[in-house]
């Protein structure tokens, strides 16, 4: 089992505090910057089955502006699971408020590490899927 070094943690940590500061300020090309596309979405339908997707820069870029407007203020607790020196699941427990209002959520994302350093590659998350054609297996 990979045993992360302080300086790979701290190699996470400062990504998220990167991005977060991003978010903030709604610069949802820059958010874009710190992928791999196509991104990797898994999420469901409230009372229904999971749903995924695969979205381009563009799609991420639409979606992500809805989301995040002209900024999104996130508090967060961040658990890194590496699986290996250049793959991490980082489990995200956070508060987000946008336009004023405020939700607790949990989620994951999937950081691989390119030549340029991390990036996103996949994020899971629940209740996204609404109008999402349901997955299915095969």
């Amino acid at each position: 089992m990979y045993q992360p070094t302080d300086e790979a943690l701290e190699s996470v940590r400062q990504w998220f505090v990167d991005y977060d500061a991003l978010a903030e300020r709604g610069a949802v090309e820059e958010m874009a910057d710190l992928a791999v596309f196509p991104l990797n979405l898994a999420t469901d339908v409230p009372g229904g089955h999971a749903a995924v997707a695969q979205w381009s820069r563009e799609e991420y870029v639409r979606t992500m502006t809805e989301v995040v407007g002209d900024g999104a203020a996130m508090e967060s607790v961040r658990t890194p699971h590496f699986l290996s020196e250049n793959l991490v699941v980082v489990i995200t427990e956070a508060a987000v408020t946008v336009e004023g209002e405020r939700q607790e959520l949990t989620y994951a994302d999937v950081l691989v590490r390119t030549t340029q350093g991390w990036a996103f590659q996949t994020m899971v998350q629940g209740g996204w899927g609404h109008g999402w054609a349901p997955a299915s297996r095969g």
